[in-house]
């Protein structure tokens, strides 16, 4: 919330403040990729060390320096990002943790609470950003990655406490008795069926990237004269919502199976997205979007828990790093189509929704076709 008005506040122009936040998501896809083909091989233990000291270092630098380019290498190496989403390097090793510290049957249990977590911590942190920006000791944003800088410092600390049961574990070999493909396989070498789930995952992002919050909220005030004010409390309930949704997704594997708590709550919200640019008033619009916004991301915990079950053990981190770089990118790519989509004709139509709805039907389709003979072991 602080970093675009800190950055302009140390005198950076607009096309700068893009080029650090662009820095930033290509040091994070980057960083996600060099851990999802390696930590496993290094040490989980220590690339999350590694990167919790990165970004303690810069926070460090943000609090301290006015340097654009000493900025923008921190926004490289340090995970400075410029959203709250599971997208992180840290998120593909932390979630292979997460899948071999429990029985497959609490996977879904287990990613709910991880990700709801992230999802009030992120709103606690916005709330911080909004306390910070009403004292007037310090600069907000300075204060801001301070704090940054400890929390970081914090998140080393615990990740220095982790179990050694927390490390990959060596498969044996079918038949031979000696270790399997972690240690003879190039790390390098995507197995074709992590390549798919990214392809699919990609997919679905882009999509869901045509309606985003800002685009939304465009789409509101020009369709339906929507105020500030308006769409502030819109969007806040369109945050809560999601969060507090994804508390019934074991419920709903435990009873459907994990591939239905995936989908059907996806397919559903989709539907709903289509309908919206029909509503004949700002009021059943809303109520429409928040209806959408509540089933949207039941499926987060159980799309970790599917990924987690349709590969092997040892290609997890691989698998959730893969599909979280591959989330990211189609999502940064769709808002420059949505925006295209927002012309003449096509805005009032609400073109960005309908195909964004149109893809994500297409994607829980294709994955329903795919998977639904295969065996997840699990079910909830």
């Amino acid at each position: 919330m602080l970093l675009a008005e800190m950055l302009a506040e140390d005198g950076d122009a607009p096309w700068q403040i893009g080029l650090l936040l662009a820095a930033a998501s290509a040091g994070s896809v980057a960083s996600s990729l060099i851990l999802g083909l390696f930590a496993d091989r290094w040490g989980r233990r220590r690339a999350l060390v590694a990167c919790g000291c990165l970004m303690a270092a810069a926070g460090v630098v943000f609090a301290l320096s006015e340097s654009f380019l000493a900025l923008a290498a921190a926004a490289f190496v340090g995970t400075i990002s410029p959203s709250t989403n599971d997208n992180t390097p840290f998120s593909g090793v932390e979630q292979s943790i997460l899948a071999q510290s429990c029985e497959p049957s609490q996977h879904t249990r287990v990613f709910t609470f991880y990700n709801v977590t992230a999802l009030v911590a992120g709103a606690l942190g916005g709330l911080a950003a909004a306390l910070l920006g009403l004292q007037h000791l310090v600069s907000a944003g300075d204060a801001a990655f301070a704090l940054y800088a400890v929390l970081a410092a914090g998140t080393v600390t615990l990740f220095f406490r982790l179990s050694p049961e927390a490390e990959a574990r060596a498969c044996p070999a079918p038949d031979t008795g000696t270790i399997g493909r972690q240690a003879t396989r190039a790390p390098w070498r995507v197995p074709a069926n992590i390549r798919r789930l990214a392809g699919l995952f990609a997919v679905d992002a882009f999509a869901g990237g045509l309606a985003v919050q800002t685009v939304l909220a465009w789409w509101f005030a020009h369709r339906y004269g929507a105020t500030t004010a308006q769409l502030g409390l819109v969007f806040f309930a369109a945050n809560l919502l999601p969060a507090l949704a994804q508390l019934t997704a074991p419920l709903l594997a435990a009873r459907r199976g994990l591939l239905a708590a995936m989908l059907v709550p996806h397919f559903a919200s989709n539907l709903i997205l289509a309908c919206i640019p029909f509503a004949p008033s700002l009021g059943g619009a809303v109520a429409l979007l928040l209806i959408r916004q509540a089933l949207s991301k039941i499926d987060v915990p159980a799309r970790q828990a599917f990924t987690a079950a349709v590969v092997d053990p040892e290609d997890r981190t691989a698998a959730a790093s893969m599909t979280s770089i591959a989330r990211s990118v189609a999502v940064s790519v769709s808002p420059l189509v949505a925006t295209a989509l927002l012309t003449g004709a096509l805005a009032a139509m609400g073109a960005p929704l309908l195909l964004g709805a149109a893809l994500a039907i297409g994607y829980d389709i294709t994955v329903w076709r795919s998977y639904r003979s295969t065996f997840l072991g699990e079910t909830a």
